[in-house]
């Protein structure tokens, strides 16, 4: 039986992915690709019960042709990247090796396997940002699929490069392939570096909630569950060649969702029993207000103004629509992690 091979599936939306197929198709059997650097957690693939973890990279191309032939694998569904802007920021190299030469291993394997001799049936499906985009000012249109890249940080750039190399392996090599570029992703199982998990769990434990400039940068939400199902929809319906834009339908400003997540702390501290004692560093462990942990600090370099998804391609292609309201998805994200505090207290201490 073919199997899926999914890189980076033991990272945020991976590991999501992997849960959501196994949950949807059960018969199905899922190769898990991760070099587990800081951001892979075995943990997070736990009760995923038809798929199996390999440690690697997806820069060793003699693995990666090893596992296609070796598990028949017909399908790559790749989200193995370094993504965090700040990161890229300070260190940019990581970021070319994995995002750029690393997608470009990933294909010369596929193209290796799947198009030898009379070829298979096969798909690679690229999962990239809206960041590729650039930064949106107030009044301009949403991000589409065709608008012009223009990134604006090192990460962005890396991940502009690999989305012109998948396009380059189906237009010169014929190579089956679908990106889809999505808006910011939350949910369970996001690494804590991020801005939902960090201020969730800072506002948990006390500390400062650092707001980048005057916090009216904004993005577009989009709960994972929801990109999960568009990432699904690409891979049954997308046409090969194809780019589609998954948005949340959830435009806001940083500080809005920083808002939200203190309001949503604080009803947590009044409706479950206990969190007091269990987290006593919490202004709402004492009554008080989590906005007070809020504190201004200097923008990044090159921080984008606004980001925002049309996805009406997606919509009439694929029948995709968000399902999740950014307050429900919010809170549902909230409660995870107070479920989970032995997934993500081991990171705080790594």
């Amino acid at each position: 039986m073919a199997e899926t091979l999914v890189t980076g599936g033991a990272g945020f939306i991976g590991g999501n992915f992997v849960h959501f197929w196994n949950a949807h198709h059960p018969g199905d059997r899922v190769l898990v690709l991760d070099a587990l650097t800081y951001a892979g957690n075995r943990s997070t693939l736990a009760g995923a019960d038809n798929a199996e973890l390999i440690e690697g990279d997806i820069r060793d191309t003699d693995l990666v042709e090893r596992l296609l032939r070796d598990h028949d694998i017909r399908t790559i569904v790749h989200f193995a990247a370094e993504s965090h802007v700040d990161r890229s920021i300070s260190g940019p190299d990581a970021f070319i090796d994995t995002n750029i030469l690393g997608t470009n291993s990933l294909l010369k394997a596929a193209r290796a396997v799947w198009l030898a001799g009379d070829g298979i049936a096969h798909r690679f499906h690229h999962i990239s940002t809206d960041e590729v985009y650039g930064s949106l000012g107030p009044d301009d249109p949403a991000f589409s699929e065709t608008t012009p890249y223009a990134p604006n940080s090192p990460y962005s750039a890396s991940k502009a490069a690999s989305d012109h190399l998948v396009r380059a392996y189906h237009h010169t090599y014929g190579l089956e392939v679908t990106t889809s570029n999505c808006s910011n992703n939350y949910g369970p199982y996001q690494y804590p570096e991020k801005l939902i998990p960090l201020f969730f769990l800072n506002a948990l434990s006390g500390q400062a909630l650092p707001i980048y400039g005057d916090g009216m940068n904004v993005r577009d939400w989009l709960h994972v569950e929801d990109h999960c199902r568009g990432i699904e929809a690409c891979l049954g319906q997308g046409k090969p060649g194809e780019t589609y834009n998954i948005g949340g339908g959830a435009e806001l400003p940083n500080l809005t969702v920083i808002d939200t997540i203190c309001r949503e702390v604080d009803r947590a501290f009044e409706e479950v029993d206990g969190l007091a004692e269990r987290y006593p560093d919490a202004p709402a462990a004492r009554g008080e207000k989590s906005e007070m942990l809020k504190t201004f600090v200097t923008d990044r370099a090159g921080h984008d103004r606004r980001y925002a998804i049309d996805e009406t391609k997606a919509r009439r292609e694929l029948d995709y629509l968000a399902r999740h309201r950014f307050e429900d998805g919010l809170r549902q994200t909230l409660r995870w992690y107070l479920a989970n505090e032995d997934w993500w207290r081991p990171l705080l201490r790594s």
